[in-house]
């Protein structure tokens, strides 16, 4: 069995990411592997939340060069939005950066 903080690699900072933590709306990078349930069950364990939704999405990893012939590729990976439940508790991670 997987550790929570296996599955949850990194938050997502960005400008979009940012502006949903109003509506407590949060972005984590996680494992590629990891389901719903999973990912569910590691937010609620690492920070001692209720969620309520959580959707996910992979990305494919961008194409890069690095001068004329060499093209490589940025590793995939899977984001997933958590939706918190109304009665819950905020991420105090995000609380300084908005």
């Amino acid at each position: 069995m997987k550790n929570a903080y296996d599955i949850i690699k990194r938050p997502v900072i960005t400008e979009k990411s940012m502006e949903s933590v109003a509506d407590k709306k949060y972005v984590f990078m996680v494992d590629t592997q990891a389901n719903k349930t999973e990912i569910k069950a590691a937010i609620e364990e690492i920070f001692g939340v209720k969620v309520e939704k959580v959707n996910t999405i992979s990305m494919q990893g961008k194409v890069k060069r690095n001068g004329a012939y060499p093209a490589g590729r940025r590793p995939a990976y899977k984001k997933a939005v958590i939706t918190l439940k109304n009665d819950s508790k905020t991420i105090e991670f995000f609380e300084g950066m908005v």
